[in-house]
C-alpha cells in the first residue's frame, strides 16, 4: 500500500495544480486557497539515508505540511569540477520521497548556508586563491558558484511545484544581512537562480538586525528569531516597516528559523530550551495567524569534519561538537522527546478532524552491550608511509594550498609538520596555529599550542633533532565576517628563540576512509598519538551510542564510516552509530586518539532503534 501511495501521489498533484505559494497578500496562497507553512528543518546530509522516511514519517505525524533543507556545496563538490550526488548526497531521492509523502518543500541551496557546517558550506578550495573574497561578486567566486549551480539547479527544477514537484518555494542566498560586503551580492545570486530555471517564489531570512541589508528587490523576506516571543514581535515590526520595505507593505509573516534548541561548543555546558517554554512561543506565533519553521525538527549529526566554528571575539574560533542534536522535537538518533509530543498536540489543533494526523512510527527496543577491548595499534610515525608523498618546503604551508587531492588541497584532518632543530629553548607559534598543533621532539610529546598556548618550553638535547607538530583543523566558522581567514594548519611562522624555523616536510594526513583502510594488518604496539583498532560484536543492527568518555581526543571510524570528533573536555561524551552503518558479527573500529591517556574500552549502548 505504502508503494502504491509513493507512485500516485506525485501524479496527483500534477493534475491537479492551479498556482505555487504566493505572497502577495497579508498571507500566503497555495493553489490559490490560505495556506499557513508549518515547517521543520531536517538536513538529508546530516541523517543516513536509510532514516530518511522514518524522520519524514515523524514529522508529517506531527502536524507539519513542510520540510526546510539546506544544500551544503562543500559535500556536493568536495573538488572543484568533481560532483557528488548519489548516495547519502542524492538530494533528487530525498525531494521525492518529501513528495511521497505528501510535504512540501522550502529549499535553501545557498551557496552559503551557516548550518554550523565548516566554512558555512563553502568548499575548503576557494580559499587556495589568497585573494578570494568569499559571499560576493570577486569574480573568483562567482564563477566558482555559477559552475555548482550549473549542476544543482538542473537537478532541483524538475522538482518545483509547477513541474509537479514539492518545491514552493526557494531561499536566496542565507543571512545575508549580517554579511553584507557586497551590494551587488544578492541581485547575483537571485539571477543564478532565475536564469537557470527557478520559478517558485523566492524569499530571504535574515534576523531583526539584518532585514534592511539582506534583501534583494522582489523577494518576499522572513525572519529569524530565538526563543522570545518578544523577540519575534520586534522582528515582525522592523520586517512590515514601510520604511525598511517600501516595495513590500503587506507580506506574509513567517518565523522562518524558530530555534527549538541550540548548538553546543567543545569545551561548554550542553545547551537545553525547556519544552513548555518553546512550545508557548509556537503557540503564540500560531495566534498571530503566522508561518513558521522549526529549526531544527531533527538536527541529526555532523558526521565525519563537517562541523563548523564559532567566531568567538575577533581571532578565537570555538569548534562545534559532532552532535546536532540541537535539543530538537526528535534527538539525534530520531527519537521522541516531550517537545515532540506537545508540539504534535499542539499542530493537531490546526488540522481538520476528517484529516487527523497520522499515527507516529513505533520504536523497538533497546540493548546494552559490554566494554570492548582495544586489539590492535599502530603509531601515528608508522603510518605515514600510507599517506601521500610528503611535500618539502622551506616555508610552512597551510592545509588548503597543499598540492594534495588533485591540487584542491587538504580540506580537513591532521596536517604535520617536520623540521629538524640543533637547540632547546621557546617555541613560539606567533599564532599561526590552526587550529591546535601537538608538539613533539624526537617523538616525545611536549605541548600543546593553540590560541591560547602560543609558546612552549622546548627540553636541551645533543645534536640534530626532529620538532614535528601535528595540526588539527577542529573546524572553519561558519558564521561572521572571518570566513576568508579560515586557512588551517601553520599559516605562518613558527620560530625558535625567536627565529623563524625554515626546511619542513610537510604530511598530509586527511583520515579520508581509503587511508584508514590502506593498514590492512600492520598494527602493533605504539607511541603516542596512535591509530587504534577493536572487534566490535553487533547483535542487533540498530542505532547506538559509542563512549568515548576517557578517549582524550581524536576521531573514530566505523566499518570505514567517519563518526566524527570525540574529546573529553566534552560536553559530548557518546557518538552516535548509526544502524545502517552495522552489520551484525564483527564491525571494525578504528579511531585515532591523540594523546594515550587512558586505559583501551569501548562501551557501546543502543539507543532505539529507527
Amino acid at each position: 500500500m505504502f508503494r502504491t501511495l509513493q507512485k500516485s501521489r506525485p501524479v496527483e498533484r500534477r493534475m491537479s495544480r492551479v498556482e505555487g505559494l504566493t505572497a502577495n497578500s497579508s498571507q500566503f496562497t497555495l493553489e490559490r486557497k490560505p495556506f499557513r507553512i508549518l515547517g521543520g528543518s531536517i538536513h538529508y546530509f546530516r541523517v543516513p539515508r536509510a532514516y530518511w522516511e522514518d524522520r519524514l514519517l515523524k514529522m508529517k505525524a506531527c502536524g507539519l505540511n513542510t520540510l526546510t533543507t539546506y544544500v551544503p556545496w562543500n559535500l556536493h563538490e568536495p573538488e572543484r569540477g568533481a560532483f557528488n550526488f548519489e548516495d547519502e548526497l542524492d538530494l533528487e531521492a530525498y525531494l521525492r520521497l518529501a513528495a511521497s509523502l505528501g510535504l512540501w518543500v522550502i529549499l535553501r541551496p545557498g551557496p552559503y548556508i551557516c548550518s554550523e557546517w565548516d566554512l558555512g558550506g563553502l568548499p575548503s578550495w576557494l580559499l587556495r586563491d589568497p585573494n578570494m573574497k568569499l559571499r560576493t561578486t570577486y569574480p573568483g567566486f562567482t564563477e566558482a558558484v555559477n559552475s555548482f549551480f550549473n549542476q544543482l539547479i538542473k537537478k532541483v527544477v524538475p522538482h518545483q511545484y509547477s513541474k509537479g514537484g514539492p518545491i514552493i518555494a526557494v531561499q536566496v542566498e542565507n543571512e545575508y544581512g549580517a554579511y553584507a560586503q557586497d551590494e551587488e551580492y544578492m541581485a547575483f545570486v537571485k539571477q543564478a537562480l532565475l536564469s537557470r530555471g527557478v520559478t517558485e517564489l523566492l524569499l530571504t531570512s535574515d534576523n531583526k538586525d539584518g532585514l534592511k541589508l539582506g534583501g534583494v528587490k522582489g523577494v518576499t523576506v522572513h525572519i529569524c528569531v530565538f526563543c522570545l516571543i518578544e523577540c519575534v514581535l520586534l522582528s515582525i515590526t522592523v520586517l512590515t516597516s514601510t520604511i525598511s520595505f517600501p516595495h513590500k507593505p503587506q507580506m506574509p509573516k513567517m518565523v522562518m528559523e524558530y530555534w527549538t534548541g541550540w548548538f553546543d561548543l567543545w569545551g561548554e555546558l550542553h545547551h537545553v530550551f525547556a519544552a513548555e517554554d518553546m512550545v508557548a512561543v509556537v503557540r503564540e506565533v500560531l495566534k498571530l495567524d503566522m508561518s513558521i519553521n522549526l529549526y531544527m525538527f531533527h538536527g541529526g549529526t555532523n558526521f565525519g569534519f563537517m562541523n563548523g566554528a564559532a567566531a568567538v571575539g575577533v581571532t578565537l574560533p570555538k569548534p562545534m561538537v559532532t552532535s546536532y542534536d540541537y535539543d530538537a522535537p526528535l534527538s539525534e538518533a530520531g527519537d521522541y522527546t516531550t517537545k515532540y509530543h506537545l508540539l504534535r498536540n499542539l499542530f493537531s489543533l490546526y488540522h481538520s478532524e476528517s484529516q487527523p494526523l497520522p499515527e507516529p512510527p513505533s520504536v523497538q527496543e533497546r540493548r546494552a552491550y559490554q566494554p570492548v577491548v582495544v586489539q590492535q595499534h599502530l603509531s601515528l610515525w608508522d603510518s605515514l608511509h600510507f599517506a601521500d608523498k610528503p611535500l618539502k618546503s622551506e616555508r610552512p604551508v597551510n592545509m588548503e594550498n597543499l598540492p594534495v587531492s588533485n591540487n584542491n588541497g587538504q580540506s580537513y584532518g591532521y596536517t604535520l609538520y617536520e623540521t629538524t632543530i640543533t637547540s632547546g629553548g621557546y617555541l613560539n607559534s606567533e599564532n599561526n596555529v590552526r587550529d591546535r598543533a601537538l608538539v613533539f621532539v624526537d617523538k616525545h610529546f611536549i605541548g600543546v599550542l593553540d590560541y591560547k598556548t602560543q609558546e612552549l618550553s622546548l627540553p636541551d638535547g645533543k645534536g640534530k633533532r626532529t620538532l614535528s607538530l601535528l595540526v588539527e583543523n577542529c573546524g572553519r566558522v561558519n558564521y561572521g565576517k572571518t570566513l576568508d581567514e579560515q586557512r588551517k594548519g601553520l599559516v605562518g611562522d613558527i620560530k625558535l628563540n625567536k627565529r623563524a624555523l625554515r626546511d619542513f616536510i610537510i604530511h598530509s594526513l586527511s583520515m579520508k576512509p581509503g587511508f584508514v583502510n590502506r593498514f590492512s594488518s600492520t598494527w602493533f604496539f605504539f607511541y603516542r598519538p596512535a591509530l587504534n583498532r577493536l572487534s566490535l560484536p553487533v547483535v542487533m543492527v540498530n542505532s547506538h551510542w559509542l563512549c568515548s568518555q576517557g578517549w582524550s581526543k581524536g576521531v573514530v571510524f566505523i566499518n570505514g564510516k567517519n563518526l566524527g570528533r570525540y574529546w573529553s573536555i566534552g560536553p559530548q561524551q557518546t557518538l552516535y552509530v548509526p544502524g545502517p552503518w552495522l552489520h551484525r558479527g564483527d564491525n571494525q573500529v578504528e579511531y585515532f586518539r591523540q594523546i594515550h591517556t587512558c586505559s583501551f574500552f569501548v562501551d557501546l549502548t543502543t539507543s532505539i532503534d529507527t
